[in-house]
């Protein structure tokens, strides 16, 4: 062995499972059998088995071996648990205001493959037969990276609701800011907040849903602003990501750190919520706060003709009764005063 073949031994680089390896054998399995087309089946990303995809559709996206939840897509989650959905700003889409190189590219490359102009679609829908508005944040367009056109229709939406007396339910999925819109993405968070804020003064409910993941400026943002907040099994939910945090503060984390159920535990979520239960909470959430206003409405309604007249009437009984007690206690104060000047004069005697 010379000096060539020792160096390539002893040195070698370790392929990349992508990569495979140069003496590779060759699929010697039939044609039929060496491969599945994918949109029949699909692979768990937790337990590693092999679901057939339809299988998957009708359990919600779950996996039935193992019980994970699959992401789903922005529409898919809207169908799931709202009836008459109306799309509303489906112009509005994002640029690239700092020439960031290759971004152009990045998102004509994602509106062909998802059919989407961003990372979140918002309209208006009925759940439970509550009409509300609604926004989805879909993960296959930079894991629902929030960038000017994700904060413009998210703010317009809770605009039109508070014009339009209408409870907002957002499912939230996200990254955080979008990188290669740098401060124009940071300065979304302070632009949806501010209409969170308004939405909440007019006494409007915000209903959060926090799916896996809900991470960065979209969490310290209008995920964490609602009246109630609810996240799915198992959701990734924080600021920075953990190993980040350990690197930081170079301490192990405790067990299930940031995910939804340590954060109910802590107080910072609501409830936790199954897919196939969450129509009908959101539903009875909704049904629960009309109710609520319709008895606000009542209560300062006027009262009716029949009542006042009552009213009137009763009043005048009690002011006639305290005439008659006013005119029967006129002679007792006139007898009890010449008594008393009849006694005055006895004494002077």
């Amino acid at each position: 062995m010379n000096f060539e073949d020792l160096k390539k031994f002893f040195f070698r680089k370790p392929k990349n499972a992508l990569e495979g390896t140069e003496d590779a054998a060759p699929d010697s399995r039939p044609a039929s059998e060496a491969a599945i087309p994918e949109k029949l089946v699909e692979k768990c990303e937790k337990c590693g088995q092999i679901i057939l995809s339809d299988e998957l559709r009708d359990n919600f996206g779950i996996c039935p071996k193992c019980g994970h939840y699959k992401k789903i897509d922005a529409r898919a989650r809207i169908a799931l648990c709202a009836e008459q959905f109306e799309e509303l700003f489906e112009g509005v889409e994002g640029g690239n205001p700092l020439d960031f190189p290759g971004y152009d590219e990045k998102l004509a490359s994602l509106r062909a493959k998802t059919g989407e102009k961003d990372a979140v679609v918002c309209g208006t829908a009925a759940i439970g037969g509550v009409r509300c508005a609604l926004f989805s944040m879909d993960y296959r367009f930079q894991m629902g990276s929030m960038g000017h056109a994700v904060g413009e229709k998210i703010t317009a939406l809770f605009e039109y609701a508070t014009a339009n007396r209408l409870p907002v339910v957002g499912f939230i999925l996200s990254g955080g800011a979008r990188m290669q819109e740098g401060i124009v993405s940071l300065m979304q968070m302070a632009k949806t907040s501010a209409a969170v804020a308004k939405h909440s003064e007019a006494g409007l409910l915000y209903i959060a849903v926090l799916t896996d993941p809900t991470t960065g400026g979209v969490s310290a943002s209008f995920a964490f602003e609602a009246d109630v907040i609810i996240a799915e099994k198992g959701a990734l939910i924080g600021f920075a990501g953990p190993r980040v945090i350990e690197q930081t503060i170079r301490q192990k984390l405790p067990a299930g750190f940031q995910r939804a159920e340590f954060l109910q535990e802590k107080g910072f979520v609501d409830r936790i919520v199954g897919r196939r239960e969450m129509p009908a909470l959101l539903a009875s959430l909704l049904q629960l706060h009309c109710a609520a206003g319709e008895g606000e409405e009542e209560t300062s309604a006027p009262a009716p003709a029949s009542s006042a007249a009552a009213a009137a009437q009763a009043a005048q009984a009690a002011a006639d009764a305290a005439a008659k007690d006013a005119s029967s206690a006129a002679p007792a104060a006139e007898e009890g005063g010449k008594a008393a000047e009849e006694g005055g004069k006895e004494v002077t005697a």
